[in-house]
């Protein structure tokens, strides 16, 4: 497995974790991080366009056959 694989796994676990946060933990990140909310509150269109972009990062790799 190469790096660029490796570093998209934990882009792609990192993008999925951010839309499931936005959209089913958002009373819950609001309330457990009130100082880092401020500064970056949970916005359901950056994480949507976040994966975006990871999945498609993802599909360039695969075509150059770097994912598996």
């Amino acid at each position: 497995m190469s790096i660029e694989a490796i570093v998209f796994y934990i882009l792609l676990i990192d993008a999925i974790s951010a839309n499931v946060m936005v959209h089913f933990g958002r009373d819950w990140y609001l309330q457990n991080f009130r100082t880092i909310s401020r500064w970056f509150p949970p916005a359901e269109g950056w994480t949507l366009y976040y994966l975006t972009l990871v999945l498609w990062v993802g599909s360039l790799l695969y075509r150059a056959g770097k994912l598996f």
